[in-house]
Order: C-alpha cells, then sequence, then structure tokens
C-alpha cells in the first residue's frame, strides 16, 4: 500500500468482490484522504462546467460571432501547455497539498472577477480572454498535483479502479453541468454560474485542506525551474512505456476525434431530423458512453494487462468513430459515439493507471504535466486535420478516414514495442 492509504484504510466500505467484477470498483474509497480528493472532484467537476457553458455563451452573446468565441477557446491554450508542464515540475518538488490548495484558491478567486464582470455589465471582450487564459494556467498547475496525488492515496493495485472513480465523476459532470447551466440561465441569469462555480470550489477547497501534507518522498521541497522540466522530457524521452501510453492518446485524438465537423453533421447526414436536436445528440454521445462505461469498470478495471488493454480500447475507439462516420442514421451515429465513449474510458483508465504506476514519484507530477498537455492539445490538432480534411473527402469519409488511422497507427505502434503488450499491472 501507499504510506497514506495504509494508514487511513477503512475496512468494510469497498464492494464485494462478486459486484467489483461488474459494477465499478469503490475500493479506493476506503482511504480516507483519496476520498476526499475524490468528493472534491465530484464537486469541481459539476461546478467547473457551469463557467464552461457560461464563457462562451457570454461573448456570443456580446459579439454574436462564433469566431470571437474559437478566439478565446485558442487563447487558454499556450497557458495550459506552458502552465501544465511547469505546474508538473513544481507538483514534484514541493508539498503536493499545498499546492492545490494555491491553485484552487486562485481559480476561485477568478471565478468571482468573472461574476463581477458580467454583473457589472462590463461587456470588455479583452478582460474576458485575459481571465479565460489565467483560468487555464492555474488549471495547468492544479491537474499535475491533483492527478499525481493518487499514487500516494490508495494502493499500486487500486490505481484502475481510482482512475475510473475520477474519470466517471469527470464525464458525470460533463453531462449534468451543461443541462444545468442551460437550466438555471432563464431562471436566475448567466452572472450566478460563475458565483456557483466559485462556490463549488470553496467547498473542495475544505476536502483538499484535510488531506494529509503529500511533500517529495526525499522530505526536501525546493523551487522548480527549466531545468526540471527538462529533466521530466528526458526522464520520459528514457522509458518508452509512459512514450507509448501518451502516443496512444495522441493517436486517438488527433486522428480520431470529429467534434470539430459535429455542427456540419448535424445539418447534412442525417436528413429528416432536426438540426439542433441532432448537434445535441452528438455531442452528448461519447461523454454518455463513458459514463455507462465507467459504471461498469468492474468488467476491466481489475484486468492486469495494462498495455493490451490500452491498445484493443484505441482500436475499438477507431473502428467506433469510423462506424459513425459511416452512419447515415442518427440513431446509429450516436450507438457508434456511445461505444467510442465506452472504449474512451477504458483507455483513460488503463492510461492513468500505467502513468502512475510506472512514473516514479519524483518524476510523476512532471509526467501528469505532459499528460495534461497532451489531452488538452489533441482534440485542438483534431479540429484543425478535420476542418482540412473536409474540403478534399467530405465530412463523412473524413470522420471514417480517421477512424481507420487510429487502427492502423495504433496497430503499427503496438507491433513495434512488443514490451508494451506484455506489460502487466501491479498485482493485488
Amino acid at each position: 500500500m501507499s504510506e497514506v492509504a495504509e494508514k487511513q484504510a477503512e475496512p468494510g466500505t469497498a464492494v464485494p468482490a462478486r459486484r467489483r467484477r461488474f459494477f465499478m470498483d469503490t475500493r479506493p474509497l476506503r482511504h480516507r484522504p483519496y476520498r476526499r480528493l475524490w468528493t472534491s472532484t465530484i464537486v469541481t467537476a459539476l461546478g467547473s462546467q457551469l463557467t464552461a457553458v457560461a464563457v462562451p455563451k457570454q461573448i456570443y452573446d456580446m459579439t454574436g460571432s462564433s469566431v470571437w468565441v474559437g478566439i478565446a477557446s485558442i487563447s487558454g491554450l499556450a497557458p495550459l501547455i506552458v502552465f501544465a508542464l511547469w505546474g508538473g515540475a513544481i507538483a514534484d518538488t514541493v508539498d503536493r497539498r499545498r499546492m492545490l490548495l494555491f491553485t484552487n484558491s486562485g481559480i476561485a478567486l477568478l471565478c468571482v472577477v468573472f461574476w463581477l464582470q458580467a454583473a457589472l455589465d462590463v461587456n470588455s471582450i479583452p478582460l474576458l480572454l485575459v481571465l479565460v487564459a489565467v483560468q487555464q494556467a492555474l488549471f495547468g498547475m492544479n491537474m499535475p498535483a491533483r492527478t499525481a496525488s493518487v499514487a500516494r492515496l490508495v494502493p499500486a493495485a487500486e490505481l484502475p479502479a481510482a482512475g475510473a472513480l475520477n474519470s466517471t465523476v469527470m464525464q458525470g459532470g460533463q453531462i449534468a453541468g451543461p443541462m444545468l447551466a442551460g437550466a438555471l440561465i432563464p431562471l436566475l441569469g448567466l452572472p450566478l454560474l460563475y458565483l456557483f462555480d466559485a462556490i463549488a470550489l470553496c467547498a473542495a477547497l475544505y476536502a483538499v485542506w484535510r488531506l494529509p501534507s503529500l511533500p517529495p518522498l526525499s522530505g526536501v521541497a525546493r523551487r522548480a525551474g527549466l531545468a526540471d522540466i527538462l529533466d521530466g522530457f528526458r526522464y520520459l524521452a528514457t522509458h518508452r512505456l509512459l512514450m507509448v501510453s501518451m502516443a496512444a492518446d495522441v493517436i486517438a485524438m488527433v486522428f480520431g476525434m470529429p467534434r470539430a465537423l459535429f455542427p456540419q453533421l448535424a445539418d447534412t447526414a442525417f436528413p429528416g431530423v432536426n438540426e439542433n436536436f441532432a448537434l445535441g445528440m452528438l455531442y452528448a454521445a461519447i461523454p454518455i458512453g463513458a459514463l455507462l462505461g465507467g459504471l461498469l469498470s468492474g468488467t476491466f478495471s481489475h484486468i492486469r494487462r495494462h498495455g493490451l488493454m490500452l491498445v484493443i480500447a484505441v482500436c475499438a475507439w477507431g473502428a467506433a468513430i469510423a462506424g459513425f462516420g459511416m452512419s447515415s442514421s442518427l440513431w446509429l451515429a450516436v450507438v457508434f459515439l456511445g461505444v467510442a465513449g465506452v472504449a474512451d474510458m477504458v483507455s483513460m483508465v488503463f492510461r492513468g493507471a500505467i502513468l502512475q504506476a510506472a512514473a516514479t514519484d519524483e518524476m510523476r507530477g512532471r509526467m501528469q504535466g505532459v499528460h495534461t498537455v497532451v489531452v488538452a492539445g489533441g482534440p485542438r490538432l483534431a479540429d484543425l486535420l478535420h476542418g482540412v480534411a473536409v474540403p478534399v473527402a467530405g465530412a463523412s469519409a473524413a470522420v471514417a478516414g480517421g477512424g481507420v488511422l487510429v487502427i492502423v497507427a495504433m496497430t503499427v505502434l503496438a507491433l513495434a514495442v512488443p514490451a508494451f503488450l506484455r506489460y502487466r499491472g501491479p498485482a493485488r
């Protein structure tokens, strides 16, 4: 067991083994510190989606232009990349609990500023772009510390189950958050969405405050610099297992994430179906599939062949996306996207477990920082790639072809590194 998990495990709170084989494995919740971190994730997953809806809605209301909405999204990418890498290095050199308190406090204060500018009708696009950039910088620093802390709070054998628990609540937030935002805006107005997010973050802060101290295992805290970031890249370059796990996500997202084409497909691919209804179904299908995969994660989270499972999951994602691209029926398209969501959940669970178990604690924050950049940057590159492919091949062919490319590229990568296929996670 990890040092904290061993001290604070609570017997009698786990799901019986028979149920774990099918339903979500909740063994990590036996450990009080992890349970507190997970509870804070539930609150922030829902609250953050309120802000995620409020920002583009406010910008569109001010400008009437989707271009400005896109600019706002891109404005946060560079700060996210820079501060995720730096934040990963910091997370390896300081107490991760203190880092989580600092970044969560910063995001909560920023939400208050979002609320004030909306409530006072400041109507400043430059101010909103700056706030988005700062928000993404703080998020980039928060995520490496949060994810790198998990391996200190649960035993190594329970990392896949912990990953499934984390991913499930995040996916649940992506579904419930926008629905709640849509219901609250007509009733209470857009500005209060920001305030509710700030309140949720304050609740999460209390949970983080009650975590145990998580200093470097060396016992020496120090200031992180550029050399630490470069050391992380050198470490990654010499560990093929970690390289392949991140490359798998790049392959799946860059070639196989077709979200940029959802509006066009909703308009043209399903004759006789209301465009807005089709668009909503397309956007909801992957998160719903991922949520279902999380709820049934007991069927796979106990498997030790982590490398093989990741390869299978990425290829299943590619096959489902190819099927979606060839679908002329909306409901068949939704089913394929739902299957893709399940495959994405399986991929997230085993990719996360590999990153947590294969990296040493002194490098875990930096690896999670790189992983944050990969997760954030891959879909944005996919938006560009699919947009360029449409004039050449058409929307449906671009999506289906991307799915096939995922299968081919992942198969080639797996065959090139057979040790990855043989990799097993820690025994129970």
